[in-house]
């Protein structure tokens, strides 16, 4: 019989467009304030301007996503999750 194993760390290594999910949110934050600010500037200049910048943004996510191995400080999930009740008499506590 086969057995499967549960795979924690998925939300770390998922990928869109090939940005993890922080960095996929800040490029989308970008790009719907620069299309804020065209629409309500109507200015074709600035639609430009703000496409470039769009670009030129996603192209250095890209380059830090690729090397985000050296942007991770710690860990995020704990190595054991336990329900026990932690007192402060408890001589087996181990924090």
């Amino acid at each position: 019989m086969k057995k499967y194993y549960v795979y924690r760390t998925i939300r770390s290594r998922a990928l869109i467009f090939g940005l993890t999910v922080p960095l996929f949110a800040l490029q989308m934050l970008a790009i719907i304030g620069s299309l804020i600010a065209a629409i309500f500037s109507f200015n074709w200049i600035l639609f430009l301007v703000s496409t470039l910048a769009n670009g030129a943004l996603y192209i250095i996510l890209i380059k830090l996503a690729q090397g985000a191995q050296s942007l991770k400080i710690g860990k995020v999930f704990p190595k054991m999750i336990s329900n026990k009740k932690i007192t402060a008499y408890d001589p087996h506590n181990e924090l």
